[in-house]
């Protein structure tokens, strides 16, 4: 990268962190502007990011990004919260999440011939998690009601955990099946029981003496911040050491850790969150940048279907499934089946997983999840402020119709009423 773009790329930050206040009242999501700005410094506009910039560079930072996350967001999750409010978030992760990954793959299936069922099954796992900051303005706005707003935050934070062990094992069998290698069991199944181990351990004990130290006055609030991100690494790079899966690791850490640290720490979750924001938007500059450019000229009529579907049919159809009889009303359905946008969970997993595998015709998965993944981000976060607006207004008038039903005097009473 140049020198010219590096400081662009600083400028364009700069007047965003001034500016970020009056943007969060807009349509323009962080993901949304930087992922343009991303496109137009690309060779199809002003040509200050090569095509060809290290690919090394942006793995790395990919990894570290998906290792924050992971982390951060399993350490917001209290585990007696969830299980209060077990409900709806269940419903989603559990049934609406198996079903859209069944649903994507049968579809990829038909429409390319070309790739096997693991393939096709391992595309659809990657764009099953949902990534709530492309429509921020639904779980930030009031109006909407707070157990749905919880509900797609819940669902946003624990799926891509959910789908990270799905992700591996499809990987693995559909690089197994096309080799004579018959030692993926063995595999799989070290990645999908030293990581969670390891995570336990590293999140656990992390939490335990944090705490001492706190009680004790042995740490400042910055050193709370620094440590509590130095547990993810630990738990990530130890699963790794010894041949466990370290996102799951750093997952199941997060978990751990959040649960069991019960000093208040303003300072740490605002610390985590800076560095996630400032990866997370970065990963998406060099999504519009990079990434995107790579794979438009091999776009497809079909890639585009795929993408539609995948936002729209294979989404929305398990959730309104799974929230039968939960007594939400269909707009509801509607509602909460639109708004599971796809975004940096599904960029981060094709480039980590499939950059690290023997996975057959991965350049098609590559293609779809990144069509995919740009369609969402523009279209949820166009539609993210003025859709839960309507959906606000919507809800509060079958409530004000259900109360005039209610108080409304019956017949017999209103005809008593007027004889005397």
């Amino acid at each position: 990268m140049t020198l010219i773009a590096i400081f662009t790329i600083a400028l364009i930050y700069f007047l965003y962190s001034t500016q970020s206040q009056r943007f969060e009242n807009t349509v323009f999501t962080a993901p949304m502007l930087f992922l343009v700005i991303g496109f137009l410094l690309s060779k199809y506009c002003l040509n200050l990011i090569p095509i060809h910039t290290h690919v090394d560079v942006i793995h790395t930072i990919a990894e570290i990004t998906l290792i924050l996350v992971l982390f951060i967001d399993a350490s917001h999750i209290r585990l007696d919260a969830l299980l209060a409010n077990k409900s709806l978030p269940a419903r989603l992760l559990l049934i609406g999440m198996t079903l859209t990954v069944i649903l994507g793959a049968v579809i990829a299936y038909y429409l390319f011939p070309q790739i096997g069922i693991w393939q096709a099954m391992l595309l659809a796992a990657i764009l099953a998690p949902t990534d709530a900051a492309l429509g921020q303005s639904v779980v930030s706005n009031a109006k909407v009601p707070l157990r749905i707003r919880q509900t797609l935050n819940v669902e946003s934070g624990l799926n891509d955990g959910f789908a990270l062990p799905l992700v591996l094992i499809t990987a693995f069998l559909a690089s197994m099946a096309a080799s004579s290698d018959q030692n993926w069991v063995k595999f799989v199944a070290l990645q999908l029981i030293l990581g969670p181990v390891v995570g336990i351990v590293t999140g656990i004990i992390g939490a335990k003496v944090l705490t001492i130290a706190v009680k004790r006055k042995w740490v400042t609030e910055i050193g709370i911040g620094i440590t509590s991100l130095t547990i993810a690494v630990c738990a990530f790079a130890g699963a790794e050491l010894v041949h466990g899966n370290g996102f799951i690791a750093a997952f199941i850490a997060g978990l751990c850790f959040g649960n069991n640290f019960k000093q208040e720490s303003k300072f740490f979750y605002e610390f985590a969150e800076t560095q996630s924001h400032l990866l997370t938007t970065f990963t998406f500059l060099m999504f519009g940048a990079v990434l995107l450019p790579s794979v438009m000229p091999l776009i497809n009529a079909i890639h585009l279907i795929y993408a539609i579907l995948s936002l729209t049919v294979v989404r929305m159809l398990p959730v309104s499934f799974c929230l039968l009889g939960s007594g939400l009303k269909p707009v509801t359905h509607l509602f909460m089946g639109w708004f599971g946008p796809r975004g940096l969970a599904s960029v981060l997993f094709a480039l980590l997983i499939l950059q690290n595998s023997d996975v057959p015709n991965k350049e098609q998965i590559l293609i779809v999840t990144f069509l995919t993944v740009a369609l969402s981000v523009v279209l949820h976060g166009i539609t993210a402020a003025p859709l839960a607006n309507r959906y606000a207004d919507k809800i509060a008038a079958h409530k004000a119709s259900e109360e005039a039903v209610k108080t409304a005097p019956l017949p017999y009473e209103q005809f008593k009423q007027q004889v005397k």
